[in-house]
């Protein structure tokens, strides 16, 4: 059973020393920007290099991330960043944005990508294009289940799985609650968990529908070990040094087949307990909050697991080698794995009373506390009645393992091709001022799609409800399959996708890297959705080189940004609907009162009312209020999407011909934006 590598996050520089210290394999960490957690303290460039070259000490590696959508006015600084942190030695660049992916192989075209969770990749198919892309790594979505995993571990990709830390209510990449409601995005870094503020399906005071246990899988360490999972991540960029450390040495007891200390844990932070419903496919149970019980344990444990990380740990034997000859310098020399330093001192004395021996050595050379080594052999050619000062021979000892322990983390740090890469986009942006863009509309009933059909290029109706008599009544030509956004049985979508195939339908609407695969195997015409969360020029392109005719920008990008973008694929912008704020396996409401019971809707504090559009395998929060952007405001983009919920068939036509919706109106974030990284 091959043993997969521990990776442990650190916010802070004392964070990521309790991490090696308890035992981490591998790191990963954000800089001041680009990266998805904000709200950590982060590395400062001067602290980026240090880190690295502490990872390097030990034999670890060292992951960036560089996991936020970023807007073209950024490109030039990201690329500056990438080509710092690969001069530096970062091991790998956790990657969630398209555009990203590119320019850093266009700055290091031999930087090592991994594939961030907030790509939302869930499928064995999705994994393979990652693979056949370039990826090294995929950190799959956290809302699989065993049997997933494992065949995506079939794939010649390796494979990231969170096994501890906490849970989104929504898959990754997929939550626009935080952007919508404070204009706070997760998917830059921003997020203002508005998931974990009191929501109930039934008006219940202090209810927490939205928020889900931590999750943790150590207990079963082993057992994905024996999948064939590659990496086991433990979550908590923004938690301290104690919860890590503890996380970590847990999870080496885990692997080395103890039984881990689950109530330390609990105790170090958890929200109610723990679950590993996702993993196990029994999604029961897994809901919970922070409880006064878990923060008095949490005070009480904490100054015990310091003891985790005071001290270097040790990963290296030393052998030494002493020369002590008169009149000749004291040469001590050290060797580790293949690695040799030596220091050179004064000429030995005559001695006096007691000449030094092998064990006077011995003694010396084994004081190795502050430091990576263990003493491994001792050995020496030494003159005749010759003595060196206890003093001297510890001098030359933390010499030697200094110059021995700079060669290890030169070893260790990877070197790179850096090139003079400099973004650069089109000098003019592709003229879409079109007066009235085509109307592509997201229907959820066979009724809404026949409304639609008069009125719109084209209608994207889910798979399942794609009959026959739909086909003719609507024409193949005009519609589009959407598959479902968290695909859980890839190998009975496929053959369905197949299916409507052969009736005659030819376009695919994508979702996540998933569906693009999908879609490229099956031969459909791919349209890219607002999901893939397509921000800025760069990405557009990468979308265009995959084969995508079109796509939906992400609607968290200003209308200004949008018609800005220099890409010759066509653009289209979200302009109706109730949007989809979170994509979730679990259905809050049927926690919280079941499906019989159930309300249709969640309620904040507030007294706002979300309504929560169900299927078999998930759930979508959409926002209260509808999306309404007029077509004199549609000057550059493409096509206009609308999104359609409960709409009846009057209310479909109605806002196809333009009508203001009923009820409250918003206008998203084309125009107020998202905050950036540096506002917060």
């Amino acid at each position: 059973m091959k043993i997969p590598e521990i990776l442990a996050p650190a916010g802070s520089m004392e964070t990521l020393c309790a991490a090696l210290k308890s035992g981490a394999d591998a790191v990963y960490i954000g800089g001041k920007r680009f990266s998805a957690r904000n709200g950590a303290v982060n590395f400062s460039d001067d602290e980026l290099a240090e880190a690295a070259g502490l990872c390097h000490k030990y034999g670890a590696k060292l992951y960036i991330a560089v996991n936020t959508i970023i807007s073209d006015g950024e490109a030039a600084d990201f690329c500056e960043y990438i080509k710092y942190t690969a001069s530096i030695g970062a091991d790998a660049y956790i990657v969630q944005d398209w555009g990203c992916a590119m320019l850093i192989k266009a700055c290091v075209p031999d930087a090592v990508l991994h594939a961030s969770t907030q790509m939302s990749v869930h499928t064995a198919c999705g994994a393979k294009l990652l693979n056949e892309l370039g990826f090294a790594r995929i950190v799959p979505a956290r809302e699989l289940d065993r049997d997933t995993i494992a065949r995506i571990c079939e794939v010649s990709i390796e494979t990231e799985i969170f096994v501890h830390g906490a849970l989104c209510m929504s898959v990754s990449g997929q939550c626009y609650m935080s952007a919508m409601m404070g204009s706070r995005s997760a998917n830059r870094g921003c997020c203002g968990q508005a998931c974990r503020l009191p929501f109930s399906a039934n008006g219940r005071k202090g209810s927490a529908a939205l928020s889900l246990k931590d999750l943790s899988l150590l207990p079963r360490a082993r057992e994905l070990a024996e999948t064939g999972v590659d990496s086991l991540k433990i979550e908590g960029r923004m938690k301290r040094p104690e919860y890590v450390a503890s996380a970590v040495s847990e999870l080496r007891k885990a692997l080395d087949g103890q039984s881990p200390d689950m109530d330390t844990l609990r105790g170090v932070f958890s929200r109610g307990g723990f679950t590993d419903g996702y993993f196990t496919a029994d999604r029961r149970d897994m809901f919970g909050v922070r409880e006064r019980d878990d923060v008095v344990a949490a005070r009480d444990i904490l100054p015990r697991i310091h003891e985790l990380y005071r001290f270097e740990r040790k990963v290296a034997p030393v052998d030494f080698h002493a020369v002590i000859a008169a009149d000749k310098p004291v040469v001590i020399t050290a060797g580790c794995g293949g690695l040799s330093a030596k220091a050179e001192g004064a000429p030995p004395e005559a001695a006096i009373n007691r000449p030094t021996d092998e064990a006077a050595l011995i003694k010396q050379l084994s004081k190795l506390g502050d430091t990576i080594f263990t003493l491994g052999s001792v050995t020496s050619d030494i003159g005749k009645g010759l003595a060196v000062p206890a003093g001297e021979l510890n001098r030359l000892r933390r010499e030697v393992t200094e110059k021995l322990t700079e060669l290890i983390i030169h070893k260790n740090t990877p070197a790179y091709g850096i090139t003079g890469y400099v973004p650069k986009l089109p000098e003019k942006a592709v003229y879409r001022g079109k007066p009235h863009p085509a109307a592509r509309s997201f229907c959820r009933s066979a009724a809404q799609a026949l409304a639609a059909a008069e009125l719109s290029e084209y209608v994207i109706v889910p798979c399942d409800i794609i009959t026959q008599e739909l086909i003719e009544q609507c024409g193949a030509e005009k519609l589009i399959i959407s598959p479902p956004r968290f695909i859980s049985d890839e190998e009975k979508l496929i053959p369905r996708l197949a299916q409507l195939k052969k009736l005659g339908l030819t376009r695919l609407l994508c979702h996540t890297p998933d569906c693009i695969a999908i879609g490229r195997r099956l031969g459909f015409r791919l349209h890219g959705s607002f999901t893939l969360n397509i921000f800025n020029s760069y990405s557009a392109a990468y979308m265009k080189r995959l084969g995508l005719e079109d796509i939906i920008v992400s609607f968290e990008a200003k209308l200004s940004q949008i018609s800005a973008m220099r890409t010759e694929l066509p653009l289209g912008a979200v302009v109706y609907g109730q949007l989809p704020l979170m994509l979730t396996r679990n259905c809050p409401i049927r926690n919280e009162v079941g499906c019989k019971r159930c309300t249709g809707h969640l309620t904040d504090r507030t007294g706002r009312s979300f309504p929560v559009a169900c299927s078999k395998e998930y759930a979508e929060v959409l926002n209260p209020d509808t999306l309404f952007i007029s077509e004199s405001e549609m000057n550059g983009i493409d096509f206009a999407a609308f999104i359609f919920a409960g709409e009846s068939p009057r209310q479909v036509r109605a806002a196809l011909g333009g009508a203001r919706p009923e009820g409250a109106v918003t206008r998203g974030l084309y125009y107020r934006g998202i905050l950036n990284e540096t506002d917060i």
